[in-house]
């Protein structure tokens, strides 16, 4: 194995901001782990919506539109105290990027140098940096350095041995997204009633999220509705939609009230309401994003006179990233990567990113 450089490419996020914010370096420290921690040099790193977000300062109670608003500039007079994951403020420079695929190189002083050698993929939402305590949320690219670097330093216990002939740029694909998709599909007790087939419909599913959520929802066994724009219907069947509906449509009218058994959510936004009505009575809505706009309208005579449950969804248990392991190498799903690129050219590849220009993950590689 080649020697540990001193220095790294990494691209540091300066602050809540445009794309300009995104600083391409060639001079960053390789990070030494900690006790706990390995080493990875990183084979390739993930997209996800949570990058831009983090960069933007979405996540702030002091935004209220989509996430597609403020992506080349960011947004103006946010409040920077709770701009992220868990409400508090971001320490910059960071590095960010929710997913890593790649070989441990080194091991702090308490893990054992038999992991050197080991190629892994790194937990997105970890459970280890916050003793395991539950619904507290630490995310990799934003409550600590992520992988839009050569080099990462992770806790052991979030690196996770994948036996796998999936290329680097694949297994990337699958940390944040596939996670947020299971732990949703978990948490909704999706394919759980064996009485009869339940009906599910997923939204914005030509993204990261909802085509993973396609997937394994696929593999639940029930019958799937996508919603996803027409001309990205064809990938969206091939992933196993039973049904596709433009993200436009008129929802009430293609599909009729109550006539779904269980809604995964990440879009929010102007259709919201419709979506209790699609539910039948005693239905689960669970949602963990809000890309067309966080603020919705509810009548609340719906949610109770329905009997509906409402489920917000980022803490995972450990079961979730393990099951993701399990697919893997069972061969129970397939990668879903429209491409890659340079890590260079990471402002190219977010804007593809918010272009929707592709179904499927946009995966970086930094230089090898």
């Amino acid at each position: 194995m080649k020697s540990i450089p001193e220095t790294m490419t990494a691209v540091l996020l300066t602050g809540h901001g445009g794309i300009d914010k995104l600083d391409y370096r060639q001079d960053i420290a390789v990070p030494t782990p900690k006790a706990d921690e390995v080493l990875i040099k990183v084979a390739a790193a993930g997209i996800n919506n949570t990058d831009i977000n983090t960069r933007t300062a979405w996540y702030s109670k002091s935004v209220t539109s989509g996430t597609n608003v403020g992506v080349e500039d960011g947004f103006s007079d946010i409040n920077h105290q709770d701009a992220a994951w868990s409400g508090s403020a971001i320490n910059f420079p960071i590095i960010q990027g929710a997913d890593i695929c790649g070989t441990i190189v080194s091991v702090g002083a308490d893990i054992d140098n038999s992991r050197i050698g080991e190629r892994v993929l790194v937990r997105a939402m970890q459970r280890h940096r916050v003793d395991y305590r539950p619904y507290e949320c630490w995310t990799v690219g934003s409550e600590s350095n992520g992988g839009f670097a050569q080099y990462s330093a992770q806790p052991s216990a979030e690196a996770f041995v994948i036996n796998s002939d999936w290329q680097d740029s694949e297994l990337a694909s699958i940390p944040c997204a596939y996670s947020t998709a299971e732990n949703l599909l978990h948490r909704a007790h999706v394919g759980q009633d064996t009485s009869n087939q339940q009906v599910i419909l997923i939204t914005g599913a030509s993204g990261g999220v909802g085509s993973a959520a396609v997937q394994l929802a696929k593999r639940r066994g029930v019958k799937i509705i996508a919603i996803a724009a027409d001309n990205k219907a064809e990938d969206i069947s091939a992933l196993g939609a039973d049904q596709v509906i433009d993200r436009d449509a008129d929802l009430i009218a293609e599909l009729g009230e109550e006539s779904v058994d269980i809604i995964i959510d990440i879009v929010a936004g102007k259709q919201w309401p419709a979506f209790l009505q699609l539910l039948k009575r005693g239905g689960t809505y669970a949602t963990a994003g809000a890309i067309a706009g966080p603020i919705v309208e509810l009548d609340v005579r719906t949610l109770y006179l329905k009997d509906l449950s409402l489920i917000g969804c980022t803490f995972q248990e450990d079961i979730v990233f393990h099951n993701l392991i399990r697919y893997i190498e069972s061969h129970e799903i397939i990668p879903a990567v429209a491409k890659t690129y340079p890590l260079s050219d990471i402002a190219q590849a977010q804007s593809d990113f918010l272009a929707k220009k592709y179904s499927g993950k946009l995966v970086l590689v930094p230089p090898q």
